[in-house]
């Protein structure tokens, strides 16, 4: 297999918007993708953990993969989110997902069940001979509750040509750095955390995988492109205005403060589904005070 990786510099997990009756609102969704493009993001993942996927019904999920498809209309490559703690539930999800526009797949470490590394291994060997697309592991010990080590993810990303990628949401630099190092050719690091990515960019990494993006595409993906582009000044400039700030966003639970920071710019209305639950009064206070500077 020869691929070329589609999955560099700012890509962006989109949220689902939902409106006040709990359904989805497609009408938002559509705007999303569009703010998204003209905002300069390079590439959209689609159910990820930032899309409450967990909360959608297997009829939602794949209405919001065909609605950002059709908006999307081939302008950005995409990644679609399919993961389980079920090895042959994921593998029969992603056999689900071999339609057009999609250009590959993001999976993450098995949840719940803490596999050993050998678990890890095996059941990614099974995702990667399901599909002929593209495969992104997807390690996020803090929801997973099991590190990938970075022993496990080069042994897949070696036997594996159609593993192209792993989306590192460990916040162990030491081990994304012993990553990079080590990779094969084809495999490439993207960064799972917003704060990380300009220090991961400058030692290697193709990109981000982020939630910011979704209410600052046009900032945050400066930030990133001036860190592809070596003009670590230019994003430091841009990481200083933020670093105070990421936090913000998950200190009561992605996508929760993305979401009340989207609403408060009138992007979507502030509605999660359980058991997520908007922001307090206090912390939103703290993310309008926080942002009210950056003007997009």
């Amino acid at each position: 297999m020869n691929f070329s990786y589609p999955f560099s510099g700012l890509g962006v997990a989109l949220i689902t918007p939902f409106n006040a009756n709990g359904e989805i609102d497609w009408k938002a969704l559509s705007s999303i993708v569009e703010n998204l493009i003209s905002g300069g993001a390079d590439f959209l993942c689609v159910l990820g953990t930032t899309a409450e996927t967990p909360t959608l019904t297997a009829r939602e999920r794949m209405d919001v993969l065909q609605h950002v498809i059709r908006q999307n209309a081939g302008r950005l490559p995409i990644l679609v989110g399919c993961s389980s703690n079920c090895t042959a539930q994921a593998v029969s999800d992603i056999r689900q997902f071999q339609i057009d526009g999609v250009d590959g797949i993001l999976s993450c470490v098995p949840y719940y069940n803490k596999p050993s590394q050998e678990g890890i291994y095996r059941h990614f060997a099974e995702i990667a001979k399901a599909s002929d697309k593209q495969i992104i592991l997807y390690n996020i010990p803090g929801r997973t509750g099991v590190n990938m080590t970075a022993a496990t993810c080069l042994r897949i990303a070696g036997e594996f040509p159609n593993v192209t990628g792993v989306k590192e949401a460990s916040g162990n630099m030491d081990q994304v750095r012993e990553i990079m190092a080590s990779a094969p050719e084809h495999f490439k690091v993207i960064i799972g955390d917003d704060a990380l990515a300009m220090q991961a960019i400058g030692n290697g990494a193709a990109g981000v995988i982020s939630v910011i993006g979704n209410a600052l595409p046009r900032t945050y993906g400066k930030l990133i492109h001036a860190s592809m582009e070596g003009r670590k000044a230019d994003a430091q400039v841009i990481q200083n205005q933020l670093e105070p700030l990421y936090g913000l966003l998950f200190k009561e639970g992605n996508p929760c403060g993305v979401k009340d920071l989207m609403a408060s710019r009138g992007m979507i209305q502030n509605e999660t589904r359980l058991p997520l639950v908007p922001v307090s009064e206090q912390l939103h206070r703290q993310i309008i005070e926080g942002f009210k500077e950056i003007v997009e």
